[in-house]
C-alpha cells in the first residue's frame, strides 16, 4: 500500500555520524527547526558505548545550518553540566510568542525519566545548562502496583492556541502519553492517555516521534517494536497514524512497520524521526542503524 512512499526513503544524505566508528556508538534522535529566515538548527543525543545502558547520552549537541543538509557544531551541553547520568532525546522548539528558543532535555532522575527545561534564549548558542530544572516527572511509586514510573523522549510543538508535548511514558513498557500547555512550563496530562494502542507489529513498545501539521489534521509518526524481535528494547522501526485533534489517533500501519534502516546489521532500527515541511517538500531526519551497529543520523527529501 506504501511502496511508493518507502522506496523515497531509499536515497539519503548523512548528517551527523557518532564521534567513534564502534559497536553501540550513536549519534541521533534529532529535533529540528527552521526559522522565519530560513536557518536550519538541530539538536541530536550523542551516545557512546561504555557505560550501562541507559546512560550512554553523554552530550546533547546543537547544530546550525542553512540548507537542512549540512550543519556546524554550535554548542555542547555535556551531562555533567546538568548533573544527570545521560541525556536521551531532546526537543529543541522556536516560541512564536517571544520569538525565543526553548530546549527540552530528558534523563534518569531520582525515581525514572523526567522532563528537564533550560532557560530560553535568543540563539540557541546561549543555552545555558546551569538553568535546568525539571518540568515534567512521574510521582514516586507508592507501591509495587505497575503504574507511569517515567517520561522520556519529548516531542513539542505549538498549535497556535497551545503547546503540546508528546513523551514516551515508562510503565514496564513505553507507550504514548500526551500533555498540554499554555506557557510550556506547566503540563496538563491528556485524559485518553496512553493515546496510541499498542498491537500488531508494535506489540512490545509503541513510542511518539513527531508531529506533522497536515491541513486538515496531523500526520503522527510513531515507532515501535514487536516482542518476538531481537532486543526489541532497542530494535525499533516506524510507522505512521492520523489524528484530528491530537489526542484520538488512528493506526494508518498496524500490519507491519513503514520504515526500517537499509543498511542493517544486529539492529533494523529507523527511529526518533522529525519531518519537517520546508516549501514544497518535507525533509525527515532521523536516528538509523548502520551495517557496524553504529546509528547516525540521516536526511530523507520528500
Amino acid at each position: 500500500m506504501y511502496e511508493r512512499l518507502v522506496e523515497r526513503f531509499k536515497e539519503y544524505t548523512v548528517i551527523l555520524r557518532p564521534d567513534r566508528d564502534e559497536p553501540e556508538w550513536w549519534a541521533g534522535a534529532p529535533s529540528v527547526l527552521r526559522t522565519e529566515g530560513g536557518t536550519f538548527f538541530l539538536a541530536a543525543r550523542m551516545r557512546e558505548g561504555i557505560s550501562p545502558r541507559g546512560r550512554r547520552g553523554y552530550e546533547v549537541r546543537i547544530l546550525e545550518g542553512e540548507d537542512g543538509a549540512s550543519f556546524r557544531p554550535i554548542r555542547s551541553i555535556k551531562r555533567e553540566e546538568v548533573g544527570i547520568p545521560g541525556f536521551e532525546r531532546p526537543s529543541l522548539v522556536w516560541d512564536p510568542k517571544t520569538g525565543r528558543f526553548k530546549l527540552y532535555l530528558c534523563g534518569p532522575l531520582e525515581h525514572g525519566w523526567g522532563i528537564l527545561k533550560l532557560e530560553d534564549v535568543d540563539h540557541p548558542r546561549e543555552f545555558d545548562p546551569k538553568t535546568a530544572r525539571r518540568v515534567l516527572a512521574a510521582p514516586p511509586p507508592q507501591d509495587d502496583f505497575v503504574s507511569v514510573r517515567g517520561y522520556k523522549d519529548p516531542f513539542v510543538l505549538w498549535d497556535g492556541e497551545e503547546w503540546h508535548m508528546f513523551v514516551i511514558g515508562s510503565d514496564r513498557v513505553e507507550r504514548t502519553y500526551h500533555f498540554t500547555s499554555r506557557d510550556g512550563e506547566e503540563w496538563t496530562p491528556d485524559p485518553e492517555n496512553p493515546v496510541l494502542d499498542a498491537g500488531g507489529w508494535h506489540n512490545f513498545y509503541t513510542r511518539p516521534a513527531c508531529v506533522l501539521p497536515d491541513g486538515v489534521g496531523y500526520l503522527f509518526v510513531y515507532e515501535g517494536s514487536d516482542l518476538s524481535w531481537r532486543d526489541p528494547v532497542y530494535n525499533i522501526a516506524t510507522g505512521l497514524a492520523y489524528t484530528l485533534d491530537l489526542s484520538h489517533i488512528v493506526d494508518l500501519t498496524s500490519s507491519e512497520p513503514l520504515l526500517r534502516s537499509t543498511t542493517p546489521g544486529n539492529y533494523h532500527t529507523w527511529r526518533y524521526s522529525h519531518w519537517l515541511r520546508v516549501g514544497e517538500r518535507i525533509y525527515v531526519y532521523a536516528e538509523v542503524a548502520c551495517p557496524d551497529d553504529t546509528n547516525e543520523i540521516r536526511l530523507f527529501v520528500l
